[in-house]
């Protein structure tokens, strides 16, 4: 994709910040309006603009924000070594930092800065489509362009809504020197998701279904809709919100996904790490959108690098995270095993959980413990089998520093099924739709799991997890879902059902863009509570003697390293170098302590005292985000 300059602009420009940020707001490909806006070419490259902030992949060079796993540190899948990373707890000074919790994972925005540079951008698209470019355009391409405007309007108030609640709504362009509208308060999250919904709507009426490739078009745009419906419709109904769009949402969520999935453009083919080490995915079945990497053009990244096996991990892959992934009979770890593979599923070391869990395990983890991961556990899903088993990635470009070219799935037809899956069964199950059928868990669930395994993952024994039999799924199905403060995250308020589509939905995205968001949608940020699931900050068992004989070496000054376990009843045992032989149980990153308390009102940011002030500094009053007035 062609790179695009962001240029400088101070607050004065749309921008809502304090009068000395300078912040970046995108070029408005700004050349007189009499000599541009002339055809579709001109719409196009407009349009171009919109895409390395909305399909960032594996970001660029350097770049951390957003990237999968690199940029992913802050999740109840991850752990750390000292304290685990704390909610916001305090107004900050300028809405310009950008915290985990509350950034918008898969845009390459600032996080959760109150900024309507993109809002800015898609209306004066929308407004030269309307009054420049429409008479010298056909009925088909002003339809398109006005979609393709409207649908990046729309993807950017989900982002602003999921970050702060209520935000200012704006559908048009206006002069500077009309303060009333720039400094308008915020509108409620309802009427803004109407307003939302309603572009929505108009992208997939008048979208094209084929726009060239790599370009949006109406499949694409409906695998990102069904997402972003699927959350607000969710959020209406987790978070006590209006459950008559709740119901309105959810059923964008599944209709938007019926439309790819009617299209039998896509299927899922292939084996799952092939998803995320290739080195071109053009023409993969499983990819409706992707970005492409090419050294020759100077479009790099460094995801690869942090995946091969020698670069360190922090945060890294926890306890919790591993215990979530289902057998391979099909059966969650703690229920009964009558198959005669499964009889080491309930030992939780990297050797077993290999050879007994579903095939994503294998294909997201190194298969023994590594001291480059602060847990032991560590992930190699963002980069090929080659890539992984060198001894000495670093002489090898594509494996090494920031010139890694693996191609990265920005939407998958995997995530349009589970999306599919799991509003259908939102709505069969509080708003009167229709009851989920095997059929349905045929379609999704059970597709995934029918994957082709490659060569190195049946060498280990690997095999395909069973099919999801529906009549199963009962209270009774997941042992674990019943542990409410146990260690592993439980949760008996969850349906049955929801909770094994939320474990495959985990398992397939892990590390991609969707786990912290989801657990703000569900009203979940409780599962990071590590004093409530202390699993969450630990790492596999191991028996350090035998597998990580390094960690029990005396440091350079005499002294013992501060290692620790905790055993099978629960007692911290710690090193003292005279106990090696007692060191075997699940590990403790060191000096790992358990995050800062947090409230509800961590699932939305507050705005900056500074964003505040400057509206009451012009006679205007900007509401603060609810839960964080004082």
């Amino acid at each position: 994709m062609k790179k695009y300059i962001f240029t400088l602009f101070s607050a004065a420009a749309l921008i809502f910040a304090s009068c000395d940020d300078v912040l970046e707001r995108p070029q408005l490909n700004n050349p007189q309006d009499d000599n541009y806006w002339r055809n579709e070419t001109d719409l196009r490259l407009f349009g171009n603009g919109f895409y390395t902030n909305y399909f960032v992949g594996y970001n660029s060079s350097w770049g951390t924000a957003y990237a999968p796993l690199r940029g992913y540190n802050f999740s109840d899948d991850v752990a750390y070594s000292g304290k685990q990373s704390s909610f916001e707890n305090s107004i900050p000074a300028s809405r310009g930092s950008s915290k985990e919790e509350v950034a918008w994972l898969g845009s390459e925005f600032a996080g959760p800065n109150w900024n309507f540079a993109w809002v800015r951008k898609a209306n004066l698209f929308l407004d030269r489509i309307e009054n420049v470019a429409k008479p010298k355009v056909t009925e088909d391409v002003y339809k398109h362009w006005s979609a393709v405007a409207r649908f990046f309007r729309g993807y950017e108030y989900c982002r602003l809504v999921s970050v702060f609640g209520d935000v200012p709504y704006y559908d048009k362009v206006f002069s500077e020197s009309d303060e009333k509208e720039m400094f308008k308060d915020r509108a409620p999250r309802t009427e803004v998701m109407e307003k939302v919904y309603a572009d929505f709507e108009y992208v997939l009426a008048n979208m094209r279904l084929d726009d060239g490739a790599q370009y949006v078009n109406r499949y694409i745009a409906a695998g990102f809709i069904s997402r972003l419906m699927l959350f607000e419709g969710t959020w209406q109904k987790y978070h006590n919100g209006d459950q008559a769009l709740a119901k309105k949402y959810l059923e964008m969520a599944r209709d938007a996904a019926q439309i790819v999935i009617s299209s039998k453009k896509w299927e899922i083919s292939g084996e799952f790490r092939g998803l995320f080490g290739a080195q071109d995915l053009k023409g993969h079945k499983e990819v409706l959108m992707y970005r492409h990497y090419d050294a020759a053009l100077s479009v790099t990244h460094h995801v690869a690098s942090y995946s091969n096996g020698q670069e360190s991990q922090s945060p890294a892959p926890n306890l919790a995270l591993a215990e979530s992934f289902i057998c391979q009979d099909g059966k969650p770890y703690l229920a009964p095993h009558t198959d005669p593979a499964m009889a080491n599923a309930g030992k939780l070391d990297i050797k077993n959980m290999i050879k007994t869990r579903d095939p994503r395990f294998e294909a997201t983890f190194v298969d023994s413990a590594k001291i480059e991961s602060v847990t032991l556990l560590y992930a190699t899903k963002f980069i090929d089998r080659v890539g992984a088993a060198l001894k000495d990635p670093s002489g090898t470009a594509i494996y090494a520093s920031m010139t890694n070219t693996n191609d990265y799935p920005v939407m998958r037809y995997s995530e349009v099924l589970l999306n599919w899956l799991e509003a259908k069964a939102e709505l069969a199950l509080s708003y009167g739709g229709a009851v989920i059928t095997q059929d349905d868990i045929n379609l999704s669930i059970n597709a995934l799991r029918k994957r082709p395994l490659d060569k190195p993952a049946e060498d280990k024994g690997v095999k395909q997890t069973a099919a999801m039999q529906l009549a199963d799924i009962n209270d009774s199905f997941d042992p674990a879902r019943d542990r409410g403060t146990a260690s592993i995250v439980g949760d008996y308020a969850v349906d049955p059902l929801i909770w094994e589509i939320r474990r495959e939905r985990r398992m397939e995205f892990v590390f991609e863009h969707s786990r912290l968001l989801d657990l703000k949608r569900w009203k979940k940020l409780h599962y990071m509570n590590n004093t409530l699931y202390p699993n969450t900050a630990l790492g596999l068992w191991v028996d350090l003697k035998e597998e990580v004989p390094s960690y029990l070496k005396p440091n350079k000054d005499g002294t013992w390293p501060a290692r620790e376990v905790i055993d099978a009843n629960g007692n911290r045992i710690k090193f003292d170098g005279t106990n090696a032989d007692a060191m075997v149980g699940f590990y403790v990153p060191l000096s790992a302590a358990n995050r800062d308390g947090f409230t509800e009102r961590s699932y939305c940011a507050p705005v900056g005292r500074a964003q505040i002030n400057q509206y009451k500094e012009r006679g205007y009053t900007l509401t603060q985000t609810k839960g964080w007035e004082e």
